[in-house]
């Protein structure tokens, strides 16, 4: 077994529910402030709103921010800052667009080198928002190399802690991000180091009573064991979160970098994306140019259509890719479109088309769409669906292509002798597929597969390429 698998079962194996999880050490309430926690599903995002006195200070807010308008204008409040941070590489934040709105500073490490004008928030600075209610930022690497946690402090003792990504709940921040993105670029190594002593030195050295606020919870690629928790404290951490047990620099090192998640290609886009800032989300979703229905004269880009798998395999337009608009869109559509490539967006109502361009704001792909439209046609391509008692009869008929990533085949394996190459490397290796069988394509749940024969379909002609759908629940149990 995986050694960080041993220390995470180690480290809950005492904790059996949520009522468990959150009497292990209870947490300080705020009685000066409020905080307000504000989650994307899509991204498994968090973000917060921290109000005192008609004040409201914003931490790593995400690209729409009409939600932190409409929270303060219920508190009958004025947002006074917005703080990151680091430059985040899995979504992209408003804070410029806050700033230019309102006229309010931004708050981030000046070893960050942002594009836009800022006020330095590093280790020692404090911003104070009422009498007795301090925000505090400390420095702590690791996740990114210019990352700082900040602190809430009520009359001079600590109450949360906002770790961005340098902590999780039952997890700490990858440190393979930033090898080639950022101002200031760190081998994954050096960061792991930078981690286990941020952890430390800083974040474990806090009250046990100190409430914990993330950036991210479960579903995020920023970690690789995300709690399904939302918030936490110092001292419940302590006790469930496998990457703060005792151990050593080297044996932390070692245990960080095992079994990390696949690093989507947007990533590094994302990160210089918001060091410059993004432009104004409104602004950025009425710039996609709309198409009539139906249109098939198209020029060469990408064409990601988000129809449900069955509608997409009865008739779709030649090389679409069936990104289905569901939970995680955004990340597998700058998993499997590169930054910066151009693509067509399609969809079976306006409605749909329209929650899918908001979708592409999240990750920075808008300005790449070339353009968006409804596709109704019943004479396009099509694709053969899956006959579930062909297959059990005669299994070896078929190559089985498993498109799950590494970490979840060595951890089961459905089918013997499946071919596995993960969705996010398929577009480039799907060719080393043999075509002299049909092909059945599987994930975990039936959602990744819908994207991944589709690809396969369009990149093998002429071979029959079948997806499995959610067909392999049965075959998971």
């Amino acid at each position: 077994m995986k050694k960080y698998l041993i220390l995470l079962w180690l480290s809950i194996f005492a904790v059996t529910s949520q009522a468990q999880f959150n009497e292990l050490v209870k947490g300080r309430e705020p009685q000066k402030s409020e905080i307000k926690q504000f989650e994307d599903d899509g991204l498994a995002h968090f973000s917060y709103a921290i109000y005192t006195e008609g004040k409201v200070v914003l931490i790593d807010p995400g690209r729409n921010p009409q939600q932190y308008y409409d929270y303060a204008k219920e508190k009958k409040a004025t947002i006074v800052g917005v703080i990151e941070t680091h430059p985040h590489a899995d979504f992209v934040s408003s804070h410029l667009e806050i700033q230019q709105t309102l006229n309010v500073p931004i708050y981030i490490s000046d070893l960050v080198n942002v594009h836009y004008d800022f006020t330095p928030f590093d280790e020692g600075d404090v911003i104070v928002l009422a009498d007795g209610v301090r925000l505090k930022a400390i420095f702590t690497p690791g996740h990114s190399p210019d990352g700082i946690s900040v602190i809430l402090e009520e009359d001079g003792v600590d109450i949360a802690v906002f770790t961005g990504d340098t902590m999780f709940i039952g997890d700490v921040g990858r440190p393979d991000l930033r090898e080639s993105a950022g101002s200031i670029q760190a081998q994954r190594t050096e960061l792991a180091k930078m981690m286990y002593h941020s952890t430390r030195e800083k974040l474990m050295k806090l009250d046990d009573e100190v409430l914990v606020y993330p950036a991210h919870g479960a579903g995020s690629l920023c970690g690789k064991s995300l709690s399904k928790e939302k918030v936490s404290t110092i001292g419940q951490e302590k006790l469930t979160n496998y990457a703060l047990q005792p151990m050593t620099e080297e044996e932390f090192v070692a245990v960080l970098l095992e079994d990390q998640p696949f690093i989507p290609k947007y990533f590094p886009f994302s990160v210089e994306v918001n060091r410059k800032g993004a432009k104004a989300y409104q602004l950025a979703k009425s710039e996609v140019t709309l198409l009539r229905e139906n249109t098939v004269s198209l020029e060469e880009a990408y064409i990601i259509d988000g129809r449900n798998q069955a509608t997409f395999k009865s008739s779709h337009l030649p090389d679409a890719i069936n990104i289905m608009n569901g939970a995680k869109f955004e990340t597998w559509l700058g998993s499997i479109v590169p930054p910066t490539a151009e693509y067509y967006l399609v969809a079976d109502s306006q409605e749909e088309l329209k929650e899918m361009i908001s979708k592409t704001t999240k990750i920075g792909y808008e300005p790449f769409i070339k353009g968006a439209f409804v596709y109704s046609k019943t004479d396009g391509e099509s694709m053969p669906i899956f006959d579930r008692s062909a297959f059990d009869a005669n299994p070896e008929q078929y190559t089985i292509l498993d498109i799950r990533n590494s970490g979840e085949v060595a951890q089961k394996q459905v089918f013997d002798g499946a071919i596995n190459i993960p969705l996010p490397e398929l577009m480039e290796r799907a060719k080393e597929l043999p075509t002299d069988k049909p092909i059945i394509v599987h994930c975990g749940t039936g959602y990744r597969s819908a994207a991944g024969s589709s690809i396969v379909h369009q990149i093998l002609k002429g071979a029959k390429v079948i997806d499995m759908g959610s067909a392999i629940l049965d075959y998971n149990k």
